[in-house]
């Protein structure tokens, strides 16, 4: 019974992780630097959110336990954090011709600025979305899965946007152009590609699925500063074991760092004396022994 609730809450914790590792993928892919202020676009997303559900409020019919409202919230929360990314993009990272380690160093100072707007704005303390709390649902309760239906809305919605970027990616010019990009910048200009603005849809798209998964995250477990932070590496691990640059390697290393990180608890339950504390540790171990089997990663080499 424990077993099938570890992997229910895997599902909901992993479909967050995915929406995060995709968008770093995706920015890495065409930008080529390591985005450390990705964590911090989570979070972004996640107060934009707060801001946009305070203002609507309960309109509309509640579907999955959560009313209308949320659910344009979180389209507010992914728009912002697109919008506070691509503004970042023009105004410092195009502006400074310093390399992907220069540009790595710059991310990092980016997302001390953005942490501290947000502490400006909102102070230090958690918050919580003012959504009804909710039991488990009944009918799942006697098989041992404790789940509510606004953690199956995480899962809904995050396979839907996961099966929208994927049609985007293979079936249309957008995406098609975005792929020729992250193949080769050079060759896709010399064909007429606008690459810098395939680089700004990047970024967009790449923003707006963090601020989601920074919205879904803060519904899991509270709206607070550090909060995208504290699962940057877990992130960063998910991209580096799919393959980095990979958004198909980022959707299968999201969900396998995920499912790690969920079923921890179960070394415990068969006498194994390691925690739940242990399980970001589990997960990089993990990692780097599939790297060296596998050195690109398990998509590695795929730029879709």
């Amino acid at each position: 019974m424990a077993v099938l609730e570890y992997l229910a809450n895997g599902l909901v914790f992993s479909s967050i992780i995915i929406l995060a590792s995709i968008g770093l993928s995706l920015v890495y892919s065409i930008a080529r630097f390591a985005n450390f202020a990705h964590g911090d676009t989570l979070t972004v997303g996640a107060y934009g959110a707060f801001v946009g559900f305070a203002l609507i409020g309960d309109v509309g019919p509640t579907v999955l336990g959560l009313p209308g409202g949320f659910y344009i919230a979180v389209a507010v929360g992914a728009a912002v954090a697109a919008v506070v990314a691509v503004v970042t993009q023009r105004l410092v990272y195009d502006a400074l011709e310093i390399g992907a380690i220069g540009l790595l160093i710059t991310s990092i100072g980016v997302a001390f600025v953005y942490r501290a707007l947000v502490i400006l704005g909102f102070g230090t303390g958690s918050l919580r979305y003012a959504v009804p709390a909710q039991r488990p649902i009944p009918a799942l309760v006697p098989i041992g899965i404790r789940i509510t239906t606004q953690e199956v809305a995480i899962v809904v919605v995050a396979l839907v946007l996961v099966v929208g970027l994927h049609l985007l990616l293979r079936y249309t010019l957008l995406g098609r152009m975005m792929r020729a990009t992250a193949d080769n910048a050079d060759l896709a200009q010399v064909t007429g590609i606008r690459t810098a603005q395939i680089t700004r849809w990047t970024w967009v798209i790449g923003a707006g699925l963090a601020g989601v998964g920074g919205v879904f995250l803060g519904l899991y477990n509270q709206v607070e500063p550090r909060m995208g932070f504290n699962i940057l590496l877990v992130v960063f691990a998910a991209v580096i074991l799919g393959g980095i640059g990979s958004v198909y390697g980022a959707m299968i290393g999201g969900f396998l760092i995920g499912m790690i990180d969920q079923l921890t608890p179960l070394l415990g339950d068969l006498g194994i004396p390691i925690g739940t504390e242990y399980s970001y540790a589990i997960a990089f171990v993990i990692m780097v022994l599939v790297l060296l089997v596998r050195p690109t990663g398990i998509a590695g080499g795929d730029p879709g």
